[in-house]
């Protein structure tokens, strides 16, 4: 009786899911015409990693197409893919929904993913690609805004769109700088490289991020990538602001680079457990590592509340690191998680502060991680270690 019910549930499901396709205005595609649309997208992925613009063409009847195939001639691809996950078709048209799936040469060790929406045509019995476009909420891929430059560092591989290549090998310089010193921080557990994708603005970057260029205006970098990933995942992508990197310094430049490096290789020790004022307060400890810089020249905005007698009453929660439009409540965040690392090393050292940020995220869970890693790291508790971290601020800062 229990398998008859499972297979009339199924069969049900079958004719609702039938129902709408048919209501939508189109109609189920057959198992034939998926097969059809995906082996057009499987050679279009082999034309892609053979260079081979003609049978690209086949597969493709856009401009836009034509341009992207172009652009992404010096990227040092070793593997490129489409998976077909929907398709709808009405009569010689269809809209697919794929996963693009790619692999930078010598970087990526599992394929990076996307999420695309193309649009087809059939002519003569063949389907053809009339737009391959980002699926909505995702990001668009740095070769859809222009013809890619690639630069090789040591230790880097810097993309980018609408710059020199001078301009560029600087990023490839200051990014070699920062693997050796990330490393030296936090060990070598970790790829030891890094992808850095300069776009041609501020626009560019909010269109790889898929999201509103307000809310990066003054953010120089951020790193994307699977937090909690094995050590077999992909690299991340150190993406650049390049509006507001060029206006910093050399000394801010490649503390920045140094910060979304550090993203990079704690990756895999950074999970939902993880609260911000440690993940970023860890990176900056380990940008400004050996600067020689004091607590006041990196935390001026807690400097000032601390001599104004606003001692912050506990760390910086969650929320307190949003784009917000506060620069300086912003600013305190970033500084009170910079102080609470720069304590732990201190006070417990280096090497326990890293203990302390694996224990942390190793956890799982946001709830009990950092208790529990400061009762079987530090040996403190809670109540204990923001007293300790207040206590610093006032000596360090007042």
């Amino acid at each position: 009786m229990a398998g008859r019910r499972r297979a009339s549930r199924a069969g049900l499901s079958l004719v609702l899911l039938l129902a709408v396709l048919v209501g939508c205005g189109g109609r189920a595609p057959s198992d034939t015409t998926s097969a059809a649309v995906q082996r057009v997208l499987d050679r279009r992925a082999v034309a892609v990693l053979d260079r081979d613009e003609p049978a690209y063409r086949a597969t493709d009847q856009s401009a836009a197409g034509t341009a992207e195939f172009a652009n992404l001639g010096a990227v040092p691809l070793t593997a490129w893919s489409y998976h077909l996950t929907a398709l709808h078709r009405s009569g010689d048209r269809a809209t697919a929904d794929a996963e693009l799936r790619y692999r930078i040469k010598g970087y990526d060790t599992a394929p990076v993913t996307a999420a695309r929406t193309l649009s087809l045509t059939r002519t003569d019995g063949s389907w053809r690609v009339a737009s391959d476009e980002p699926a909505k909420k995702s990001g668009e891929q740095l070769w859809e805004q222009g013809a890619v430059t690639v630069v090789r560092g040591a230790h880097s591989l810097v993309l980018g769109v609408g710059q020199t290549g001078e301009r560029l090998r600087a990023y490839a310089d200051l990014a070699d700088h920062a693997v050796p010193a990330v490393s030296q921080a936090w060990g070598t557990d970790w790829s030891r490289h890094v992808v850095v994708l300069v776009p041609k603005s501020l626009e560019g970057m909010a269109g790889l991020l898929g999201a509103p260029a307000s809310g990066y205006r003054g953010i120089a970098a951020v790193t994307t990538g699977e937090a909690g990933g094995s050590a077999k995942a992909p690299a991340d992508r150190i993406i650049v602001n390049p509006d507001a990197y060029g206006n910093l310094g050399g000394f801010g430049k490649q503390v920045v680079l140094t910060h979304e490096t550090t993203h990079v290789a704690t990756r895999a020790h950074t999970t939902a457990a993880t609260p911000l004022w440690l993940s970023e307060g860890y990176a900056d400890w380990v940008g400004y590592r050996g600067s020689g810089r004091t607590a006041m020249q990196v935390a001026p905005e807690l400097e000032r509340a601390v001599r104004e007698g606003r001692v912050p009453a506990a760390l910086p929660v969650d929320k307190d690191f949003g784009f917000s439009g506060d620069a300086a409540k912003l600013a305190q965040a970033y500084e009170g998680g910079w102080m609470a690392c720069r304590l732990i090393a201190d006070h417990w050292g280096e090497v326990r502060l890293n203990d302390f940020y694996r224990a942390v995220g190793d956890h799982g869970k946001r709830a009990g991680a950092v208790e529990g890693a400061l009762r079987d790291v530090l040996h403190t508790t809670p109540e204990k270690f923001t007293e300790q971290w207040r206590a610093y601020l006032r000596a360090q800062l007042g």
